[in-house]
């Protein structure tokens, strides 16, 4: 059960409107990395987990955390397009710098939402939840959380030195404040499980089980130009989970088959076995 409390999580007051900054916050509510896609990736990772009750009890939490951050973009928005209209637009357009200007106002803001948030990105994009991982495999599914934070957190802080609205930029250091909570949070839970399991996914499939394919799992191959990537850790020393020591391969070296697909039926009309014919 979900119940909604009219108070936002944080204060949303800006300076002045700003339709132009409307939409390039879009971006972080509903683009990719965007408030909604965590809010939903959280979710889903949460109804769906099965076993130990913590970590769904966590990500239940943090997933509403994130309905209440959408909230708080959308209540955003609305404030910076306080006051637009199609004839505010109109008569700026009038001016041709203006009108430049004005060109980046997204104007779906107008013709859609009618001075709202929308669920689509800085381009106008609809959200799509092809953004979300939900595997059912905790470390995985962490691991991408831990990602969707940071190019989330990312994003709010190159949004920051976009502004210099007071009102604007005290939201967003809230946002950022939680956002590197929940980048924390999800490093923490990443090494408890690589703890309780190893750090490969599936841990299920152990390294044994690859069989013939052992000497592949520890290889670095060499293949650009110049040989700079040696002296990284992944190259030399041992794998994380201490099961072997890699091997940095300057010159690899094919392993298969050169393909010898047969030709298809003529039906298919690949046209490669097209013969003259009599006339």
């Amino acid at each position: 059960m979900f119940r909604h409390q009219k108070e936002l999580q944080f204060e949303i007051k800006v300076e002045k409107p700003d339709p132009m900054l409307a939409r390039q916050v879009q971006e972080v509510l509903g683009g990719q990395f965007g408030e909604m896609t965590v809010m939903m990736q959280y979710l889903f990772q949460g109804f769906n987990c099965r076993g130990e009750e913590k970590y769904k009890d966590m990500l239940m939490d943090i997933g509403t955390e994130e309905i209440g951050h959408v909230e708080m973009l959308c209540s955003l928005i609305s404030q910076l397009l306080d006051g637009a209209s199609p004839e505010d637009q109109a008569e700026a357009a009038k001016d041709t710098t203006t009108a430049a200007i004005m060109g980046g106002i997204n104007p779906q803001h107008l013709l859609v939402s009618g001075l709202g948030g929308l669920p689509t990105n800085s381009n106008g994009v609809p959200w799509n939840g092809a953004y979300i991982v939900a595997s059912g495999n905790l470390l995985a599914d962490m691991r991408s959380n831990l990602h969707a934070e940071s190019q989330g957190r990312l994003q709010v802080a190159r949004l920051y030195h976009m502004t210099k609205d007071e009102g604007v930029r005290a939201a967003f250091r809230k946002m950022l404040a939680r956002d590197r909570y929940h980048q924390y949070q999800w490093m923490v839970a990443i090494a408890e499980l690589e703890e309780k399991n190893g750090v490969v996914v599936p841990a299920s499939f152990p390294p044994e089980a690859e069989e013939e394919s052992q000497q592949e799992a520890y290889e670095f191959w060499n293949l650009s130009e110049g040989e700079e990537s040696k002296e990284g850790p992944w190259a030399k020393g041992s794998a994380p989970d201490n099961t072997g020591d890699f091997v940095y391969v300057a010159e690899p070296v094919p392993k298969g088959q050169i393909p010898n697909p047969e030709v298809p039926a003529t039906e298919l009309h690949h046209d490669l076995d097209v013969k003259a014919k009599d006339k």
